[in-house]
């Protein structure tokens, strides 16, 4: 082999290394829908707050939040609180370990955090669990958690721990009412606790005006939560039964059709297989050194050199960060991408990146993006079940859940349902796919190329969901031949994810 190509096989071999890291590193992080469920589960809390004389609003309640919303919410969070406190365990038997091993000082400072980040969420869980399992008069099992809080060998454990002081002498008999109990409550309690707490509080105090603002407060919120999940609910449901019709409607017309059908791929245009794995290893290697080194190095080079720490940045300062970074590694990478396939592109007439404003572009975009609700939620399922809340998540996704700036959400919505689509699809899909039928046939092509897709985001607990995602995308680019449509169902499927985020956000501020 040239000298060109032994370069290429070794840099593969370091990145097929490095990425292996990053999705190892990612196993010990927490899934992001673990966190989804337990916001949900508070927003369905502070719902069955709401009170209405309405017969028809019980049903609606009782449809949306079930019979008895405490009950699952005591499930959820004895879940989350398992799972913490076994990410606890491990992050602080590594602690000791790299401390005994004597590694360098910045693995043990980032294990240090990694640990008080972790006692922080289980105390925090802790002090929700005990409350909600005290609501249901179960004492015993609600000071059984209490007692489950990490030692407070850090102010903000501390306070959680005078909280839970606080918070259990409100069940005792009788009761027993610490001095700062109001602002203890107030400082470490928020939705359906805080309120809960501080009308039990207010109760056994007397205080009737700020019982009556509690209360207020609490239904205005209970109006929120409810019309947020009400929205969230529906757009998904809607959506999932559109898409499972289609999907019987496919079936049954490939059962009658076959190769006539939508979903054969025998009739489906191919691509003239111009470059072989060199061009192709070429692109993807300029990618992740781009995205994973050059591009992030630099800018911290920049920040360093202004005195700009990042950690410092607000929502907005972060948003747009994010999208310079972004915007950067798409148009480096589409330069590398350019430069490697330019020679070869005058050997054909045919159109490689196929986008044409005219045809069903269109209808394969939105029926593309209805089938894909069903399939990946179904698979998103297995997959919880799978990694069990670990593998961690996209990290914009926490930010656009609790995010409160209207142009940083907005400036993340372009990343996410504008740009990112049209950088992923060109690459992946208009490149990568078609280049891989050299070697494999379509089916395969399509596959490989949503694998690789998935394996790019570097996150172990969505490399399941995506790859099936980029199945999807493949499939539906290469039946319409048009760019278009795959970037359509791209942009629907992360602006529905964050538009739900948004609003199960707003309803709970």
């Amino acid at each position: 082999m040239t000298t060109k190509r032994w370069t290429l096989v070794i840099l593969s071999l370091i990145a097929a290394f490095a990425i292996a890291s990053n999705l190892l590193s990612s196993f010990t992080e927490p899934q992001f829908q673990s966190r989804l469920e337990l916001y949900q589960t508070d927003l369905v809390l502070q719902a069955s707050e709401l009170q209405l004389d309405d017969s028809n609003f019980d049903s609606a309640r009782k449809s949306l939040l079930g019979e008895n919303p405490t009950k699952p919410a005591i499930e959820a969070y004895s879940k989350f609180l398992q799972s913490t406190q076994a990410q606890l365990t491990k992050a602080q038997t590594e602690l000791v370990e790299a401390k005994n091993r004597s590694v360098a000082p910045e693995e043990t400072v980032y294990l240090e955090k990694l640990v008080a980040k972790n006692e922080k969420v289980v105390a925090e869980t802790a002090l929700r669990l005990g409350i909600l399992q005290a609501e249901t008069n179960d004492l015993k099992a609600a000071q059984a958690t209490w007692e489950k809080l990490p030692p407070a060998a850090r102010p903000e454990l501390e306070s959680i721990q005078q909280t839970v002081s606080a918070v259990s002498g409100l069940f005792k008999q009788p009761p027993q009412i610490v001095n700062d109990a109001d602002a203890l409550i107030k400082k470490n309690l928020d939705g359906w606790f805080r309120d809960r707490s501080l009308t039990r509080l207010y109760q056994l105090q007397q205080r009737q005006t700020e019982l009556n603002e509690v209360q207020a407060q609490a239904q205005i919120k209970a109006e929120q939560a409810f019309s947020g999940l009400a929205i969230a609910t529906s757009f998904s449901a809607i959506g999932g039964l559109l898409g499972a019709g289609l999907i019987l409607f496919l079936l049954g017309q490939w059962a009658v059709r076959r190769k006539q059908s939508v979903l054969s791929l025998d009739n489906s245009a191919t691509w003239p297989a111009l470059w072989d794995w060199e061009a192709i290893l070429q692109v993807l290697l300029g990618f992740l050194l781009v995205g994973q080194a050059i591009v992030p190095l630099g800018l911290r080079a920049v920040l360093q050199a202004a005195g700009v720490r990042s950690d410092q940045f607000t929502s907005r300062g972060t948003a747009f960060f994010f999208l310079i970074n972004y915007l950067l590694v798409a148009a480096v990478s589409l330069a590398i991408l350019y430069f490697s396939i330019r020679p070869f592109l005058s050997e054909t007439d045919r159109p490689w990146f196929r986008i044409k404003l005219g045809g069903k572009w269109i209808l394969w975009g939105l029926g593309g993006y209805l089938v894909a609700i069903p399939i990946v939620t179904v698979i998103s399922l297995v997959n919880q079940a799978i990694w069990q809340g670990k593998g961690g998540s996209n990290p914009l996704l926490p930010i656009a859940l609790q995010g409160r700036d209207g142009v940083a959400l907005t400036i993340f919505f372009v990343m996410a349902a504008i740009a990112a689509p049209i950088f992923e699809e060109i690459l992946f899909r208009g490149f990568l796919l078609p280049s891989l039928t050299r070697y494999l046939p379509m089916s395969g092509a399509i596959a490989a190329s949503a694998l690789i897709f998935a394996i790019a985001h570097l996150s172990l607990a969505e490399i399941l969901p995506l790859t099936v995602l980029g199945m999807i995308l493949g499939f539906v680019y290469v039946r319409s031949q048009n760019l278009l449509a795959s970037i359509m169902i791209h942009s629907l499927w992360n602006a529905g994810t964050l538009i739900s985020l948004f609003v199960l956000g707003g309803a709970s501020n």
